[in-house]
């Protein structure tokens, strides 16, 4: 076949991003604007700003005789967002309490409650000389990226766990994989830096299998689910950072907006060529140079989109587009930078992109010049102001001395990382920003960061009426079904079901530094109690990572939900290993609108319900020595779509850092050996309240646990005691589900048998259910050898000791769990029917 001519080109035409419209600084005229019109701007330009906060802006422009740039109206609106400020936990508050008693929290409940329980943690630790002379076990809290706590001579540990709530709801692919890549920033930020040692992950969804109809722009939960999923694999698996933990959480509410908890620990060096590695040394004269990534239109007023309910005019552009390779390679380099002592600070491009990053950082010397025309855009087209406040990802804000920049630039190259100079910090008490020639921003430090007006708000607590189930249903909803067919039921259900299908995709080996890993026991498919790995290769130290969330029991009290979460996540802790005197504490909070407006009426109570919270958080870490040293809070989780409003219910999740002298030393909840003796510790009460089975089985009961917080940092204290000593062989603490699930973990997990009586458990004479169902704090069911009985009766007979068996051969080649009372079985059934459920559940 001979061709005679070749074939004509063809003649297409390939689509390219962005625009020719020549960049322009606008003037916002706010002079002469009315209310209506102020609010109007606000709407139009999803500032998310109020009408206080506009005519704040509108007299600070009238005082110097001109209106503002959109840039500027901008910068102010990302950095006075409810996301990067927090007015609502800044805010004083006039607080009606349960007993109708008035006061004001003047100080607002940031200061008032979660500073305020650090500070008071830390005072009883120097009083009681805990820490060393020099060496406080606090190195930096509240001010940085991440919180950061003492680990070793040679190394602090650094930790920080973000939400990416709104965003993954609109893309929940990107907004999830954001997430977990932002919040590895925010380590690698903290200070001169850390490096990236682990990632855990936590959701809370609407029921993947719901079937009734959604209001219009709401995705199906079932693809939330899997778009958040694989967004958070992609993020971590391709960054070579493994995930420790992880969990999910389901509940109808969730439906609106689903919560994405997405956390990192780092490892920083104490010192870093003599300075320490905790302090940022920018001074004045140091460049700005951003590196990473380049800016686009994606992630443009992510601040101020999260700030604010999801309705029909939520922007899609506000989620960013994220790339993990080029944020692996930054990574590297800036650790590489770091050891070369080339920089003197270096901070996110996070909410509100380079006008958070470097208007924060100019706060070290008192001003910042940029000039955006020499920043690398991802297409042409862009305004500055756009560049400006862009959220686009894998960026970080590196302050360089002039006397580095040649050697900083020269590994930028050699590592084939993109870094541009964009201008030098000040000392003018001004963030000036051009683009060329043109003047984009000249705003005042003091106002962008101090003018913000903060309002007193109003809570009373009024809980909207509950009709209970009386005591006869729950009697005969619990009579209908034998504890061994509730238990099957249960470990079957949405949110007790083994998720190991998803959660193996995660990477949980790469470092090879895990020792107790997320799945443990003989077949590696139980939930672990909490996780333990090394820090360094070769060196015997280690972290401890778990978690405590309970939202169902904010249906009753925040309270009691605030200590119920702290209990679980040191209580589990505490069971793999950590020392007591080495915890420290992050706070996730998830509300609804708290603010009392025509939208929502019940503000006031949901308010209040926040208060509550707090006051609990407080009480819990003080009790038990624990500070909290990082935190987020994400205060508009609504959606009002298609005249429908779906809320989540008040969420608090608790995530507690623990430290081990020696790994090798770890317990599991597996238990070892036929013949060991089992023991419950902890009292148990009528306590069905929200619990899981009261849930499954239509029950509406108010009372939820109460947790008895001196007693339970009391029991933990001999509890580690006992452990450290060598008595306890595996631990398990109890929780969702109470001590049946418990018992089921441990008999999978052992393929043992478990021959158990719970006689002697409980005050009082409680029914089968709230013994085997309610889900009372502080409790914990250990195994130890027969030979090692009488010192854990020694150790622990004065805080709620019950034995209950022993561990029993397996039968049938299988493990299997008894429990009877008064001779009677209550449950009896092999560990291949309960893996069969559990592996083929709701999920």
């Amino acid at each position: 076949l001979r061709i005679e001519e070749s074939p004509r080109a063809l003649d297409l035409a390939v689509p390219r991003a962005g625009s020719s419209r020549p960049p322009a600084v606008a003037e916002v005229p706010l002079g002469a604007a009315d209310d209506a019109e102020l609010e109007r701007i606000s709407r139009a330009g999803m500032l998310a700003l109020t009408l206080a906060e506009m005519r704040a802006i509108q007299a600070h422009f009238a005082g110097l005789g001109r209106d503002p740039t959109d840039a500027e109206l901008e910068c102010i609106a990302q950095t006075w967002s409810e996301h990067c400020k927090h007015k609502i936990f800044a805010s004083p508050i006039d607080y009606v309490d349960p007993a109708g008693a008035r006061r004001r929290i003047d100080r607002g409940l940031f200061r008032a409650t979660i500073r305020g329980a650090t500070e008071a943690v830390a005072a009883a630790r120097r009083a009681a000389g805990v820490d060393p002379e020099g060496a406080p076990f606090l190195v930096s809290v509240f001010h940085d990226n991440a919180g950061v706590v003492r680990f070793t001579d040679e190394d602090h540990l650094v930790y920080k766990v973000e939400t990416h709530n709104s965003p993954s709801a609109l893309d929940p692919y990107g907004g999830a994989m954001t997430g977990i890549v932002g919040v590895n920033r925010d380590c690698m930020g903290t200070g001169l830096g850390a490096d990236l040692l682990a990632n855990v992950w936590g959701y809370c969804l609407g029921d993947p299998a719901h079937a009734v109809g959604l209001p219009p722009g709401l995705m199906h939960p079932r693809r939330i689910r899997d778009g958040v999923h694989h967004g958070v694999i992609d993020g971590g698996n391709q960054s070579g950072i493994p995930y420790s933990r992880g969990f999910e959480l389901f509940d109808r509410r969730y439906l609106g907006k689903p919560l994405v908890y997405c956390g990192t620990v780092g490892v920083m060096p104490a010192r870093v060529g003599g300075r320490l590695g905790e302090v940022k040394r920018i001074a004045a004269g140091d460049l700005v140079v951003m590196v990473g990534g380049r800016i686009g239109k994606d992630g443009i007023h992510g601040a101020t989109f999260s700030s604010v309910e999801l309705d029909e005019s939520s922007p899609v552009q506000a989620v960013q587009i994220g790339d993990p390779i080029t944020q692996k390679m930054m990574a590297d380099f800036l650790d590489e930078a770091r050891a070369l002592g080339l920089s003197s600070g270096l901070t996110d491009n996070g909410a509100g992109g380079l006008s958070s990053s470097v208007g924060e950082m100019a706060q070290a010397t008192g001003g910042a010049e940029i000039d955006l025309a020499v920043a690398p855009l991802k297409y042409p087209g862009l305004q500055p102001w756009e560049i400006l406040i862009s959220e686009a990802q894998e960026r970080m804000s590196v302050a360089v001395p002039p006397a580095s920049l040649d050697a900083f630039m020269a590994l930028a190259r050699r590592r084939e990382v993109e870094a541009t100079v964009l201008g030098r910090f000040t000392t003018s008490g001004r963030l000036v920003v051009r683009h060329g020639e043109a003047l984009v921003c000249d705003l005042e430090l003091e106002f962008l960061h101090e003018g913000v007006p903060l309002p007193t708000l109003s809570a009373r607590w009024s809980p909207p009426a509950r009709t209970l189930s009386s005591p006869g249903e729950v009697a005969a909803a619990f009579a209908a079904r034998s504890p061994g067919a509730l238990l099957l039921e249960l470990i079957g259900s949405l949110n007790l079901a083994s998720n190991e299908a998803l959660a193996r995709r995660y990477d949980h080996e790469v470092k090879g530094l895990s020792v107790v890993k997320p799945w443990v026991g003989v077949r590696q498919d139980v939930p672990a109690t909490a996780t333990v790995m090394r820090v360094r290769h070769g060196r015997p130290e280690g972290i401890v990572l778990a978690e405590g969330i309970h939202p169902h029991y904010s249906d009753v009290d925040t309270e009691a939900m605030a200590t119920a979460a702290v209990d679980e996540a040191v209580r589990r802790v505490i069971c793999a290993g950590a020392r007591v005197d080495r915890l420290a504490a992050l706070d996730n909070f998830c509300w609804p609108d708290p603010i009392v407006s025509a939208k929502t009426p019940d503000g006031e109570h949901k308010l209040a319900q926040l208060v509550r919270c707090c006051e609990g958080l407080r009480a819990a870490c003080e009790a038990f020595g624990v500070p909290l040293i990082s935190g987020k809070d994400s205060m508009k989780n609504d959606a009002n779509l298609g005249g429908v409003k779906i809320s989540i219910p008040p969420t608090l999740l608790i995530s507690v850092i623990g430290q081990m002298e020696d790994v090798r030393r770890a317990l599991d909840l597996t238990p070892l050996a036929a013949g060991d003796r089992v023991a419950l510790v902890g009292i148990t009460r009528d306590e069905l309240g929200e619990a899981e089975a009261a849930r499954q089985l239509g029950l509406v009961i108010d009372a939820v646990p109460r947790t008895d917080l001196a007693a339970a940092a009391a029991r933990y204290r001999a509890f580690a005691g006992a452990r450290d000593a060598g008595y306890v062989r595996s631990a398990h603490a109890l929780g969702r589900g109470g001590l049946a699930i418990a018992l089921a973990h441990m008999t999978l997990a052992g393929e043992l048998g478990l021959d158990l009586r719970i006689d002697g458990v409980g005050e009082g004479t409680l029914g089968d259910a709230a013994i085997l169902f309610g889900e009372s704090t502080g409790r914990i069911v250990l195994t130890c050898r027969p030979g090692d009985a009488a010192a854990i009766e020694a150790a622990l007979g004065g805080h709620g000791l019950a034995w209950l068996g022993e561990v029993a051969p397996p039968r049938a080649g299988g493990g299997w769990l008894r429990v009877a009372r008064r001779g009677e079985a209550l449950i009896d059934v092999d560990a291949a029917a309960l893996r069969a459920r559990f592996q083929g559940g709701e999920l």
